[in-house]
């Protein structure tokens, strides 16, 4: 694949948000592979998780680390771009180039910050859609998304039900459990009572030592991963130079959490992490419709959710809940349960598990 380029759209248009507020001017970050063809019916969008970015696969000019999902996107691979032109959109909110709080609020010229509207599942798919327009395509092939990438390819499917032929929610769900924004508020105490949070107020250059930001994504992982996936991975192996009667040593479990959360701070903003939370916290398919067979009434795509019978964070029932409600509708839907090795993770780390049903649904 050749290196990616990350690419920009400036909109001067107004983005009308679920909140009532408006973004005007924003800016939207995206990556494309492979080529559109005449007619424009090969394209396929995907979204990205919480964490991820527009950067979805290969490799940039001068660094070693592929795109996200580098193992599913490619040459011959599940998403094949020899076959159809894909494309990769940094959500609004986010901190990878499309506008977010620490953007500059026109006409100040000082970041939003705190300022910065609500943002919804819903608002990052209809800003994805307007791009979409800018591109010429009112056509998709599909909508692949895991995670809140799920989430954003069930809002686009109710939506636009037009639109994409084929939506693959991953390791997702309809609305956001309980657990999940318990665990979420947990995170956001921790970055906002971190002494240089300072009410939004924060440098850039005091990022990367802010231990609010590195304990959020610990108590992350704790969903990521189940606790098998902890065990069998670091089976209560302790660090060999730590002394097990120090206070301070530490399980290998422990040193992991330390190494990724702390390289996390080096790239990932306080704010956007907050907000990004806000809204997969607020996330519900139903909002503003009976239920969600009423949210699902409305849906034409054939629907493909992939679960993980492993994942602690959205649950496998979830899934389930999704796939009665299309039954029950006669929607077109298919479900699969996978057995992963690497709870909520497993559909960044185990491509292997679908990429040849995603191959076989988009060549068929």
């Amino acid at each position: 694949m050749e290196c990616p380029v990350t690419q920009f759209a400036h909109f001067t248009n107004p983005l009308y948000l679920d909140s009532g507020r408006i973004l005007e001017p924003y800016t939207l970050a995206y990556e494309t592979y492979g080529a559109l063809n005449a007619d424009k019916s090969n394209a396929i969008l995907i979204m990205h998780a919480f964490s991820g970015s527009h950067h979805a696969a290969g490799v940039y000019e001068g660094e070693q680390k592929a795109g996200w999902w580098d193992s599913l996107i490619g040459h011959k691979k599940g998403i094949d771009i020899d076959r159809y032109f894909v494309i990769c959109v940094n959500a609004i909110g986010s901190c990878y180039g499309s506008t977010s709080p620490m953007s500059l609020q026109h006409p100040s010229q000082i970041p939003y910050r705190l300022d910065f509207p609500v943002i919804t599942i819903a608002d990052m798919v209809r800003a994805q859609k307007i791009l979409l327009s800018t591109l010429g395509i009112d056509y998709l092939k599909a909508v692949i998304g895991g995670s809140m990438g799920g989430m954003q390819a069930l809002s686009f499917a109710q939506l636009y039900p037009k639109m994409a032929e084929h939506i693959f929610a991953i390791a997702t769900t309809h609305c956001t459990s309980d657990y999940v924004i318990a665990a979420h508020k947990a995170m956001s105490e921790a970055i906002m009572n971190d002494p240089l949070f300072r009410a939004g107020q924060y440098e850039s250059t005091e990022v990367a030592q802010m231990k609010g930001l590195a304990i959020a994504r610990m108590i992350g992982f704790l969903q990521y991963f189940s606790p098998q996936t902890m065990q069998r991975k670091f089976s209560h192996r302790y660090v060999n130079q730590d002394g097990l009667y120090e206070l301070f040593g530490r399980f290998e479990v422990m040193r992991y959490l330390d190494y990724n959360t702390q390289s996390f701070c080096h790239y990932f903003d306080p704010l956007s992490y907050l907000y990004l939370a806000k809204a997969l916290c607020i996330y519900d398919l139903s909002l503003g419709y009976e239920n969600l067979y009423d949210a699902l009434k409305g849906v034409l795509s054939h629907i493909h959710i992939i679960s993980f019978i492993d994942d602690t964070m959205f649950k496998v029932e979830e899934s389930r809940q999704i796939a009665e409600a299309l039954m029950y509708l006669q929607k077109k839907y298919n479900l699969l349960e996978l057995q992963g090795s690497f709870g909520h993770d497993s559909f960044l780390v185990q491509v292997d598990l679908y990429d040849d049903y995603i191959r076989h649904i988009l060549n068929s």
